[in-house]
């Protein structure tokens, strides 16, 4: 990026929205496998904690990273959650006009948020400002790329259900969204009057233990019908279909692709397979198969599908676009695209014969 901050005002409504009903700040750290022994829960899912806790875990990886000073390991701080990482991905690495819907604390983490965000170009004009700590999340990223999130937003600024209005959405074609048991309330309001103003609306499955806890409200949300797109990673896709017969990705894929008009299940360094009416592809992953570090890797194969569906590519090209870009946030820490990393996805774009974006903020 260059070093001043881009534009967010614009004449004409975000293209695509997100929402993030809370806001939220990510420390990012590189541990080995002893760090991660410490910590309950099981490695590579996301487990929400207290303030109390999230606090012992980053001590825990300071008086680690001063163990071995030999490996060192700085926490990278930078605003995150799922629908943030596409959202800003899809604004800086594509171009495309993107707002958030979002609430964020009067604090130094909802500042830090703001301002990553406005650097990136993405329109903040319904961001709501509320007294109150902004959410935090720790994601330990192991030796093999894995992460281990471990979120903290039980007392973290949020938007609630009554404050959406017509007006959000008014103009967008598309609501990126992320599954999450304790935002349902507002998930559903934000669906129904999303409805009502003709946009379309992608869920992300966001993980394993969501999935696995929360079955029989994820169920009732596909069957609504009002889940255009689906997008599910192998983990989150063997719970959606544990105990049936025949239970695999493949599965998966035809249990969403009942309810949704796109199901997507992204499958790490074998790729992905996606649906759209009768059709069906798999496309395998683009780049490296081994991940520097695993974190966005599924939003911003995201940002790329979605990218692909606006411009109206193929469903195999939008899986291509697809792996493109989610091969792009894993050759580096955090869930944030390098610039570096940005040119290399173009590259592969420009290998694979795709239609590389006109305009990107790079």
């Amino acid at each position: 990026m260059g070093a001043e901050p881009l534009p967010t005002t614009m004449a004409a409504a975000p293209l695509i929205l997100g929402l993030q009903p809370a806001a939220l700040s990510d420390h990012v750290a590189r541990v080995d496998w002893s760090l991660l022994d410490q910590i309950p829960g099981e490695r590579g899912g996301s487990i929400p904690v207290a303030i109390e806790e999230l606090e012992h875990i980053l001590s825990a990886v300071k008086a680690h990273m001063l163990c071995t000073p030999d490996k060192p390991s700085p926490i990278k701080t930078i605003a995150g959650g799922s629908v943030t990482n596409t959202i800003r991905g899809l604004r800086v690495g594509f171009g495309v006009s993107c707002g958030l819907i979002c609430a964020y604390g009067d604090d130094q983490q909802g500042q830090l948020f703001v301002s990553n965000m406005t650097f990136s170009g993405v329109n903040l004009s319904r961001l709501r400002m509320k007294k109150g700590p902004t959410g935090q999340c720790v994601c330990l990223v192991d030796e093999s790329g894995n992460r281990t999130m471990r979120p903290c937003l039980s007392s973290a600024a949020k938007i609630q259900a009554e404050e959406l209005t017509p007006e959000d959405f008014k103009g967008s074609k598309w609501l990126v969204l992320r599954f999450a048991m304790f935002n349902m309330e507002v998930t559903q309001a934000a669906i129904r009057i999303a409805k009502q103003e003709g946009v379309s609306v992608s869920l992300d499955l966001a993980s394993f233990e969501m999935v696995r806890n929360f079955k029989s409200h994820l169920l009732l949300l596909l069957e609504s019908g009002h889940i255009d797109l689906c997008f599910a990673n192998e983990d989150e896709a063997a719970e959606l279909v544990r105990g049936e017969q025949n239970a695999g990705p493949e599965a998966a894929l035809e249990f969403l692709a009942k309810h949704c008009r796109w199901a997507v299940v992204t499958l790490g360094s074998n790729g992905c397979i996606a649906k759209h009416g009768k059709e069906v592809v798999r496309v395998p992953a683009i780049g490296e198969s081994k991940a520097t570090d695993a974190t966005g890797a599924g939003d911003l194969f995201a940002s790329g599908f979605l990218y692909g569906l606006v411009k109206g590519l193929s469903l195999e090209e939008c899986c291509k676009v697809g792996s493109c870009s989610g091969g792009s946030v894993i050759r580096s820490l955090g869930g944030e695209v390098t610039p570096e990393n940005w040119q290399w996805m173009r590259k592969q774009m420009q290998i694979n014969g795709l239609p590389v974006p006109a305009t990107t903020y790079i």
